[in-house]
């Protein structure tokens, strides 16, 4: 405390709250309230949390690196940290500790590369070196599954030991499906145990992830139809994968109308917020106001502006087979979780497992916006997005990875029954898509054409053949009007 008043009367003394560039940054003065201003004690409050570094730390982290990569300084840093590591440090004579550490240099600095000069993406909040990161995450997430996929199934299994010593040892035996009455009579002094049994970790996590899941998809059919699909996987593909054995009113009360469609409506209440919020930033310095600073703050943490998605899978061809796609990579990477799991032999509890979802969380809301701005607007998206193109290969990589790990299991019979199941949904989608797109719109439908008057857009086809008409109508002085009613006839 003595240190904080020293150091308060030689603040007071030489008015650095007036003259030091620092001072006019946090507005010391200039920004308190007016009885903050007029209270000495107030002042030397704010100074001690100056000094404590809890105040003054946090606002120059958040100034100093508010939208800038600071290229230069991460260039010097690394530098600083090679030169040490040269000349300074002793190299040990352990191989294998060598390697591991000159993995992980190497990996940092891709990392430093990228976050300072990779592309932005369509996110900015709450940085966009933020963003960069995690796209140079994926990239060597890609590559290191490249590289378990060129491995024997031994080595490549023997390799995750590198990782984590306990791993590269077969699973244990589970058993999953078990008493599925939930309610035991023969169990007198608990019979809901059945139910009680399964309110483990998975229940919040279920929650949790369909919560996300709908705020990346931002659309509740096209959730409700991935979470109803994945059961009828699950119920499908039990006979190949233990885990998948689960109690009737396991998949479909617990999972469906509990954990999925409640975090579902939470994170459709989460959109319906952030649709209505108003977007108007003003600069942290320019908000007089400490309460209004630190609002300002935790608002860094929410989009900057939003977009609303609507995937009218039905308006065209492209994309109903674009949301068709869409719905099968997702099943396809929720498979991938277990399957890995099985072929590489991690447990479920494994920090892997946990770091996978992690990951997904964080590149999957950047790819979903990628994957509709492509489908919505591609005439200025002439591509698809960076991140959307390599989520699509992740998952592509990992599902060749456990084909090739253990195909036994991925080519074990499905059930004739649920065969016909699936032959059956797959003839009605596509007896669905014949009727929709060529039956009843006709030909011009195939190629985009609207087809119904509530579809107002068009594509540059349609443009580039209004202004032929138009041009047309001009030369034989016609009326543009006739040639458009033409065109919307056509």
């Amino acid at each position: 405390m003595n240190i904080t008043w020293v150091g308060f009367v030689l603040f007071r003394l030489s008015e650095i709250r007036y003259r030091s560039h620092i001072g006019k940054k946090i507005g010391f003065r200039s920004h308190l309230p007016a009885v903050c201003s007029q209270s000495p004690l107030v002042e030397l409050f704010l100074f001690h949390l100056i000094v404590n570094n809890h105040y003054f730390c946090f606002f120059f982290f958040f100034s100093f690196f508010n939208r800038r990569a600071h290229a230069v300084t991460v260039l010097l840093l690394l530098t600083c940290a090679l030169v040490y590591v040269t000349l300074l440090e002793e190299t040990p004579q352990d191989t294998a500790y060598n390697t591991k550490r000159g993995i992980i240099a190497s990996i940092l600095v891709f990392l430093c590369f990228g976050v300072t000069q990779a592309k932005d993406g369509p996110f900015t909040r709450p940085h966009p070196a933020y963003w960069r990161f995690w796209l140079c995450v994926t990239v060597v997430y890609e590559l290191f599954l490249i590289f378990i996929l060129f491995q024997t199934v031994h080595d490549g299994r023997q390799f995750m030991k590198y990782i984590d010593p306990k791993l590269g040892v077969p699973l244990p035996e589970r058993d999953y499906g078990g008493n599925c009455l939930m309610y035991d009579p023969g169990n007198a002094s608990d019979p809901f145990h059945n139910i009680w049994d399964k309110m483990d970790g998975f229940v919040p996590a279920h929650f949790l992830g369909w919560y996300i899941k709908t705020l990346m998809i931002r659309d509740w059919w096209m959730c409700m139809i991935i979470s109803v699909m994945f059961e009828f996987l699950e119920y499908s593909l039990e006979h190949q994968l233990p885990n998948f054995s689960e109690c009737w009113w396991d998949h479909w009360i617990m999972d469906v109308l509990v954990c999925n469609s409640l975090g579902i409506y939470c994170g459709m209440k989460a959109l319906a917020w952030l649709s209505m919020k108003p977007y108007q930033w003003q600069g942290l310095w320019n908000i007089p106001t400490y309460k209004g600073k630190i609002k300002r703050i935790a608002f860094q943490f929410t989009p900057y502006s939003w977009v609303k998605f609507e995937w009218k899978p039905a308006s065209n061809l492209r994309r109903w087979l674009a949301v068709l796609g869409i719905i099968f990579m997702f099943l396809l990477a929720e498979l991938n979780t277990f399957y890995l799991k099985f072929v590489l032999w991690m447990p479920p509890e494994h920090y892997l497992v946990l770091l996978r979802l992690v990951f997904f969380v964080n590149v999957g809301g950047v790819a979903m916006r990628e994957i509709y701005d492509f489908m919505d607007d591609p005439k200025f998206h002439k591509k698809l997005g960076q991140q959307a193109w390599l989520v699509a290969a992740i998952t592509v990589t990992e599902f060749l990875i456990v084909l090739k790990y253990d195909p036994n299991t991925i080519m074990l019979p499905i059930p004739f029954f649920i065969m016909q199941c699936w032959f059956l949904g797959i003839f009605l989608i596509f007896i669905w898509t014949m009727w929709r797109f060529f039956i009843r719109f006709g030909y011009h439908q195939l190629f985009g054409f609207p087809g119904e008057k509530s579809d107002l857009r068009r594509s540059s086809y349609h443009i580039e053949v209004l202004q032929l008409l138009q041009t047309t109508a001009r030369k034989t002085e016609g009326n543009d009007s006739i040639c458009l009613l033409f065109y919307q006839n056509v």
